[in-house]
């Protein structure tokens, strides 16, 4: 019988997965199947298609997983690092621009390379070749990113997974767990950056024609703090537009506030005498409020006197007043005030009688309660 070529013969023994992937017209179990886990962080979505092999009672690391990089003796990587999953490429997708282990990397597809150590030091390498089966032709010229993090004990994982946790508005951690280790890797997202980029964006197309966009974006750039005269551009847009404009209560105090905020008290007072005029108890309230943050506690506290006088004895008029003597420092008539409001807390209130509990608290020993 003829012997197989040297090739096929090293592939077979060395990869015979790949080949019969290869060959395969059928639809049968994967040993390792493939899973997708996707997470948005801010308004930039990741996410991570991956292959999930079991344990199986086998030795994972340091065994089935070696330590350092390895001649995998087949391809053409001579060190070639864990391909973090099983058989094609783990591939982490990044809709916009991202800092992964402190390295820039820019948005786009990558694959996913570990090198652990037995001391627990994890080199993790986001490559630029993405479409690969395992990492047998890894090539460390390819690399987009490179960086250091350390494993950590973890309850048993039967099969590899991925997982986010700690989401917040411009981070996320991504962690590989496995048998008993868990491998965290910090992704960090500019996303006040995007976001304005995004709305700037949008803004051109068909929904410049609906206000409530405009005050949208208006205000994620006020309560961000960013670009306040471009938000005070959008907010009037939203009030006078062409296509857009909408004089409510919503759209007013918006403009409001950024005219305080940007140190145009004389420009915002009119407007906050219409607003308090026709506003709710809790329209002022949200407006006082609003004011504070801005730094201009004594607006604040006309919004919230006016509104103690138009809704007397109405919760949350005390509440109102017990913040706005609170900016001011004064903290005897804001405890007074705040004592008065704690009396009218609506019943089936679950939410302010602990937080107007701390800030009697707060505010007894004469510290600010916003």
């Amino acid at each position: 019988m003829s012997r197989l070529p040297l090739f096929l013969a090293v592939v077979l023994c060395a990869a015979p997965a790949a080949v019969l992937h290869a060959q395969s017209t059928v639809s049968v179990p994967a040993a390792s199947p493939r899973a997708t886990v996707m997470q948005t962080v801010g308004i930039t979505p990741i996410t991570v298609d991956y292959s999930r092999p079991s344990v199986n009672g086998r030795p994972v690391w340091g065994s089935l997983v070696p330590y350092g990089m390895n001649n995998l003796g087949f391809g053409t990587a001579t060190a070639a690092p864990w391909r973090a999953g099983a058989d094609m490429n783990t591939v982490v997708t990044f809709a916009h621009d991202v800092q992964i282990g402190g390295q820039p990397l820019k948005a786009g597809s990558y694959g996913l390379f570990m090198v652990p150590t037995e001391s627990g030091q994890v080199t993790v390498i986001l490559s630029h070749d993405h479409r690969s089966w395992g990492s047998f032709f890894y090539d460390a010229s390819r690399d987009a990113a490179r960086f250091e993090t350390k494993w950590e004990g973890a309850p048993h994982t039967e099969q590899l997974a991925y997982e986010f946790t700690d989401v917040k508005k411009g981070s996320a951690v991504l962690a590989l767990r496995w048998e008993k280790k868990r491998i965290p890797m910090t992704i960090t997202v500019d996303t006040d950056a995007h976001v304005v980029a995004s709305l700037k964006e949008e803004l051109r197309g068909d929904k410049q024609f609906q206000y409530q966009n405009w005050l949208i974006a208006s205000t994620y750039l006020q309560n961000n703090n960013l670009d306040l005269e471009l938000a005070l551009q959008w907010a009037e847009t939203a009030i006078s537009g062409q296509f857009t404009g909408q004089r409510t209560f919503p759209t007013l105090s918006n403009k409001a506030v950024l005219l305080a905020r940007l140190g145009r008290p004389a420009e915002a007072k009119p407007l906050l005498d219409e607003l308090v005029a026709t506003g709710t108890v809790f329209q002022l309230h949200a407006l006082g409020r609003q004011l504070i943050v801005s730094k201009q506690p004594q607006l604040a506290m006309e919004v919230f006197q006016t509104n103690a006088q138009r809704h007397p004895d109405t919760w949350p008029v005390h509440y109102g007043l017990a913040r706005g003597h609170s900016a001011l420092g004064n903290y005897d008539a804001a405890l007074e005030a705040l004592l008065l409001a704690e009396k009218q807390i609506p019943a089936g209130d679950l939410v302010n009688p602990p937080a107007i509990k701390a800030n009697l608290e707060k505010l007894r020993q004469r510290q600010d309660i916003n």
